[in-house]
């Protein structure tokens, strides 16, 4: 059986002082590791109703051309949001553009990354533009695109897993 395994890492622009709460800037990076098991699998097909058997038969991926089951796109890319708001606790989720490159395997360890791009002072929060990007073993890129938050300020929290 394989463990679920989330951590979290800040990344500093530059200038990041272990004495106060780190406050994000443009070029600030926030991670997170996560290895899609079986069971996610299964869970995620039976919320949002996506049986393509390419998740669930070895043979139908083979015959497809991937070398095993493939972990469904959108709940890799579900790694954005989750790193969002486990560093910025009440955000809102605005956009998301989306590029899958190459497939992930149920096993492999997602390295999921945010990099601050825009930030924006708008009456009492910020919006914030992200570049995103999901890698896995070899740094081979399988996802990227952009997101938009509305953040409700920009202490950065320790990773909730």
């Amino acid at each position: 059986m394989l463990i679920k395994l989330i951590v979290s890492t800040f990344v500093p622009s530059v200038g990041y002082s272990s004495l106060s709460a780190p406050i994000l800037k443009s070029g600030d990076i926030l991670k997170q590791a996560r290895i899609f098991s079986n069971s996610d699998v299964v869970e995620y097909s039976r919320l949002s109703h996506d049986s393509n058997p390419l998740h669930f038969s070895k043979e139908c991926a083979r015959n497809a051309g991937f070398e095993d089951r493939l972990v469904p796109g959108m709940l890799v890319a579900s790694l954005f949001p989750r790193i969002i708001a486990s560093h910025f606790p009440g955000a809102v989720y605005v956009s998301q553009t989306l590029h899958f490159r190459s497939p992930v395997y149920i096993g492999e360890e997602i390295i999921g990354e945010i990099e601050a791009t825009n930030i924006k002072a708008i009456k009492n929060k910020y919006l914030a533009k992200f570049k995103t990007k999901c890698l896995k073993h070899d740094n081979l890129l399988v996802i990227d695109g952009e997101a938009t938050a509305i953040l409700p300020n920009l202490v950065i929290q320790q990773g909730q897993s």
